[in-house]
């Protein structure tokens, strides 16, 4: 096999750090930023307090979060607030889970496996795709992640969300929350974490309820014990303090103080419409870079479904097509490891779980100038795996 090898590009992204979690800072993000954190300080404190108190303010106004919506900061970053969400309210009707990447896939195994709840259904897809939206009942509770993070598909819309459903919608929104609308209306538990797109630091999860979830709380016990973690009802009563700031374990106040950066930022450059449309013009980038290249695909070979935060890539070019599942593992890596090497891109393989490729953030604290100074590298790299694998 001949192979020409793409000259070594003289441009690097001047922030290499395009990993999907933890994300990248904010641009011009400097630790003189956290210097306002209650250090050494209660979180019950009145002024450590307000910090927290803030966070969820300001979150629920970027965001556009309903009134009559409930929002905490609870423990584990997002994962906690999927589990708190799943096990205090999950039993009372059957259940419908979305699986179509590692994570959602992850809510099915404990609806099935821990919860052993008898009347659930997974409705499955294979990485890149997304499970037959009209087969879902909503008479039925639905689990679904909005934005499959290990897949780089997502859900495009909430027409297919029942108005008079029955059931209650919990959506993981983590790599979606901040870069793309998420239809309120149409769901009733919405989680994400600070460490995606507004590029906070990890452990602290955000949990949405609407009135509905606020009931099925109140109205419904579960048949298991709940730890002290998860119980968010005390003497069939909404502990009302967990979304005033009054967080059921301690936060950090340093983490806190990187989260109202990450918001004040977001404020600053014009809240969700600018967030959503720097994430959607790295996709932009991305797309036009795929169009007519040989060298790389799409996972999600739909547009329509085409994540623009989480952006996973295929490797299209023959000599790759002829490897075996171990030699296309071995190659994708070593794209990923010689881009590291060269500092213009950290943290890149696609997810443990996925087909072979490589995964691009692109959500709002990335520029697009950075992304666009990548992908010559990604050609280079790709070219000289292409090489290696020749002379062997």
């Amino acid at each position: 096999m001949d192979v020409s090898i793409t000259a070594k590009p003289a441009v690097r992204p001047a922030n290499p750090n395009f990993s999907s979690g933890p994300c990248a800072k904010r641009p011009g993000f400097t630790l003189a930023a956290l210097d306002g954190a209650m250090l050494g300080r209660s979180h019950r404190a009145k002024e450590p307090k307000a910090k927290l108190a803030e966070i969820i303010t300001r979150s629920r106004d970027i965001l556009g979060l309903p009134k009559d919506w409930r929002l905490g900061i609870v423990p584990a970053s997002d994962t906690g607030a999927v589990e708190m969400a799943l096990w205090s309210m999950l039993g009372a009707r059957p259940v419908d889970v979305l699986a179509f990447e590692s994570f959602s896939e992850a809510w099915a195994t404990d609806i099935i496996k821990q919860l052993k709840l008898p009347d659930a259904r997974v409705l499955s897809a294979p990485y890149g795709q997304l499970p037959d939206l009209a087969a879902v009942d909503f008479n039925h509770d639905v689990v679904l992640a909005w934005n499959g993070t290990t897949a780089g598909t997502r859900i495009p819309n909430g027409d297919w969300i029942a108005h008079d459903r029955a059931g209650l919608v919990i959506a993981d929104a983590t790599s979606a929350a901040f870069a793309m609308k998420l239809p309120f209306e149409k769901l009733d538990v919405v989680t994400w974490s600070w460490q995606k797109v507004l590029g906070g630091e990890a452990a602290h999860g955000m949990l949405a309820l609407s009135p509905r979830a606020v009931e099925r709380l109140t109205t419904y016990k579960p048949a298991w014990p709940l730890p002290k973690i998860f119980r968010m009802t005390s003497g069939g009563k909404l502990t009302e303090g967990l979304f005033l700031g009054e967080t059921i374990n301690t936060p950090s106040m340093l983490a806190a103080e990187d989260a109202l950066d990450g918001l004040r930022w977001a404020e600053r450059i014009g809240g969700l419409p600018a967030l959503i449309e720097r994430s959607e013009a790295n996709l932009g980038a991305i797309a036009d870079w795929v169009a007519g290249n040989e060298r790389v695909g799409f996972l999600a070979a739909d547009p329509a479904i085409r994540s623009s935060t989480s952006i996973c890539l295929t490797i299209a070019a023959p000599w790759f097509a002829s490897l075996d599942a171990d030699g296309q593992a071995k190659a994708a890596k070593r794209v990923a490891a010689l881009l590291e090497a060269e500092a213009v891109a950290y943290d890149i393989a696609a997810y443990r779980d996925a087909p072979p490729g490589l995964r691009i953030w692109g959500g709002a604290t990335v520029d697009t100038d950075n992304i666009t100074a990548l992908l010559p590298w990604i050609d280079w790299a790709i070219d000289t795996v292409a090489a290696e694998t020749s002379a062997r």
